[in-house]
């Protein structure tokens, strides 16, 4: 079967137009999941447990009699960390010591400085009470995404980390209940879909009510996550993965194109696209994209995706190939040139930058150290990783000495009264000195 994926040209005139249509991205769900969504939520508020274990029930294929049941015991979580591979337990171990120590740079500390009057400002860094992490259940297995949506909120000083993972027909992996107990997860409870987000959100008699809900999953999951979000924080509603590779040619072709394929294998909906200002690369890679597409096992997911949101772009130079970076701002972008740290100097958009010919955007969806939680289709303009920032929240400190209170409180006066608010006005003005 010959691979299908497009080729574009900055030269051509029709460039723009069909950039804009390979970046095109609809992340709203349709009515029928939203109205399905709204009504879980709703039952979750109103019926707590039972909704639930109702839910849990019919959608996971669960016959479980009461929400204890979910909750798993750490003697259970124990045996999961015992029972996996050594090899697997030591790559959790060492992926997580790496997330552990690139997170702790990220910590904020509270900070205050005093005038010389005396007035004190500053602010107070403190932690969430408690947050929720979701984690996709049965058959797949995202350990990693355990690792990465966890430890900052450890690193954060969270004092309770909840995680729930849905159990189809009770089938659980081990090694995200292994992944739970390296990443100081505190409680993980079996239960998935929109009625786990809402959960979470509101309390049950079982479920903790939680501050922030951060980790991936379906349509229903996004939604009810956009549905709660202002009873509690969320992360982001992540749209489809996406890898934009930069290369100038000098690269392995190989090497690109397992790139490319390591975000196409995801889903059909992911993106890769390469781009370049050699030709006879772009021909290089798309040969070695056909060459090594049949040996992967999601190989008919990878196809379709490459297919449906692929491309292969040829534009002028790397001038050009950073104003496209800055254009689409990927959520990983991989340099591949001969001066990466010169180029990614002048990105100004892009969740996570990899840099040089040896750094494969795969080490850091697993163990380099940041964050593999990332703004997609274009967000990065605006967002950033997940990261221990996401955990923590900040209050300002104002204590005003008289002098400086009569002093403010003279411009406050002013401005209050200028709006029109006169209980602010005199509430500053008691404290004007004669």
């Amino acid at each position: 079967m010959t691979l299908e994926i497009a080729r574009l040209d900055t030269a051509l005139p029709d460039f723009n137009q069909r950039l804009d249509d390979l970046l095109a991205w609809e992340t709203v769900s349709d009515h029928g999941v939203q109205s399905a969504v709204a009504d879980i939520v709703q039952a979750v508020r109103q019926r707590g447990d039972a909704a639930v274990l109702e839910y849990t029930n019919r959608f996971d294929r669960r016959d479980v009699a009461a929400m204890a049941e979910l909750v798993m015991p750490q003697s259970r979580l124990q045996a999961a960390l015992n029972a996996i591979p050594a090899a697997q337990r030591q790559a959790l171990e060492a992926a997580a010591d790496r997330v552990r120590r690139y997170h702790e740079h990220q910590k904020q500390d509270s900070w205050q400085y005093t005038e010389a009057d005396g007035t004190l400002l500053g602010q107070k860094v403190t932690p969430l009470d408690r947050a929720g992490l979701y984690v996709p259940g049965g058959k797949a297995s995202y350990p990693s995404s355990v690792l990465m949506n966890a430890i900052p909120a450890k690193v954060a000083g969270v004092a309770e980390v909840v995680m729930v993972v849905p159990a189809p027909a009770g089938e659980l992996n081990d090694m995200v209940l292994a992944a739970a107990v390296i990443a100081g997860v505190d409680k993980v409870i079996t239960v998935g879909g929109a009625q786990a987000v809402a959960a979470l959100a509101y309390g049950t008699e079982t479920v903790p009510a939680v501050d922030k809900i951060v980790g991936p999953g379906n349509i229903y999951v996004a939604t009810a996550k956009r549905m709660v979000f202002g009873q509690v924080g969320i992360d982001m509603i992540a749209g489809p993965s996406e890898i934009l590779v930069v290369c100038d040619g000098a690269t392995d072709a190989h090497w690109v194109a397992m790139d490319l394929l390591s975000q196409a294998e995801h889903d059909e909906d992911a993106q890769s696209i390469l781009v370049t200002p050699d030709a006879g690369f772009l021909n290089q890679v798309a040969a070695a994209l056909e060459q090594l597409l049949p040996g992967l096992e999601r190989a008919d997911i990878a196809r379709q995706s490459l297919k449906q949101r692929g491309a292969l772009i040829k534009v002028a130079d790397l001038e050009q190939a950073l104003e496209l970076i800055n254009r689409i701002a990927p959520e990983h972008l991989e340099l591949s040139v001969a001066e990466p740290e010169t180029l990614a100097a002048r990105v100004r958009h892009a969740g996570a930058i990899f840099m040089g010919r040896y750094t494969a955007e795969a080490l850091g969806d697993y163990c380099a150290g940041p964050n593999h939680v990332l703004p997609t289709s274009g967000t990065a303009r605006y967002s950033s990783p997940l990261g221990v920032y996401d955990f923590q929240k900040r209050s300002s400190l104002i204590m005003c000495s008289p002098q400086r209170a009569s002093e403010l409180g003279q411009v406050a006066s002013v401005l209050a009264r200028g709006e029109g608010l006169t209980a602010h006005a005199r509430s500053a003005e008691y404290r004007i000195k004669d």
